[in-house]
């Protein structure tokens, strides 16, 4: 079975959209991204921190959807991440009303030692020196490393995200992170400078708009599926990297033709997780769902036309 690792924040969100208010919820990127790649049988681990705040029975949900939690550190007298916001009408913009950063200041990642030899590393949206480290920590070059970060770590630590990025196979980010990176307004362009950085992959994201897959002079464009009703979109791009990552890792392919694939995976999972708020609708999730929204991609996306 092949194994992933996934490094990013296990977390508290306070949540406010059009359609209503939470309390504390369990969020974060490593929390989205471990459930997403819980949906292909593979040997996923969390490398995280949290705090004695943090709910045991949110630890044992991780576990039940079979991601190991080894490597999820406890402080005891510590408080664990929290961040709130709240969504404007349109559903794509948000105003970050409270950070706290807590636990999350001096994490160190230890990845476990028998996920060292992980095939699949999935670095979540952390500061790009602990990204970095969990690199150093894996005993052989993983076969695929993805990485997702955003403008905060451009703005505040830029040289460090540039070291980072020139050992990954693969970047996910927005279409805004991307012009703000290269400095590129073309996506086309943005994507061939970012090549440059490192990556071989470059996958942008564009929220309801779907996502672009760069490699070479290649691109694939995957729409996003149409839905009735988007409650809340906090998470879905690490759901989308969830997904994305662990169709990767258990199919062991990694070529641009599966990488497509990987992408609709993507989008489907993601297209869920908006569906309620915090992590609801990622928890009861089933495959015979997954693979009637897969079929309705499908649909969505496959016509025939004649070239004469």
């Amino acid at each position: 079975m092949s194994k992933l690792v996934i490094v990013g924040t296990v977390a508290f969100d306070a949540i406010e959209t059009p359609f209503g208010k939470t309390d504390k919820i369990l969020g974060g990127a490593a929390t989205y991204i471990g459930l997403s790649a819980s949906n292909f049988n593979i040997d996923a681990a969390a490398v995280s921190v949290v705090g004695g705040d943090f709910p045991q029975e949110y630890l044992d949900l991780l576990e039940n959807k079979n991601v190991n939690i080894e490597g999820i550190e406890i402080v005891k007298n510590g408080k664990t991440f929290f961040w709130s916001g709240k969504y404007h009408n349109d559903m794509n913009s948000r105003d970050t009303l409270v950070t706290e950063l807590n636990v999350l200041e001096h994490f160190n990642p230890i990845v476990p030692e028998n996920y060292k030899d992980a095939e699949v590393v999935m670095l979540g949206n952390l500061h790009p020196i602990v990204q970095q480290g969990v690199l150093n920590q894996m005993t052989k070059k993983p076969k695929l490393a993805i990485l997702d970060t955003m403008n905060f770590w451009m703005d505040i630590a830029l040289d460090d995200l540039f070291s980072v990025i020139k050992n990954v196979d693969v970047i996910t980010i927005n279409d805004e992170e991307a012009r703000q990176l290269t400095g590129e307004y073309s996506l086309v362009v943005a994507a061939r400078k970012i090549h440059e950085m490192g990556p071989k992959y470059v996958v942008i994201k564009k929220g309801e708009h779907g996502a672009l897959l760069f490699h070479d002079d290649n691109v694939f464009y995957a729409p996003a599926l149409p839905l009735e009703e988007v409650f809340d979109p906090t998470g879905a791009g690490d759901t989308f990297a969830g997904g994305f990552a662990g169709y990767l890792a258990k199919t062991g392919d990694f070529s641009f033709e599966n990488m497509k694939t990987a992408v609709i995976y993507g989008s489907t999972l993601a297209s869920f997780c908006v569906e309620k708020f915090g992590t609801e609708r990622m928890q009861n999730l089933t495959d015979n769902e997954i693979y009637k929204r897969l079929d309705q991609f499908k649909s969505l996306t496959q016509f025939d036309i004649e070239l004469t």
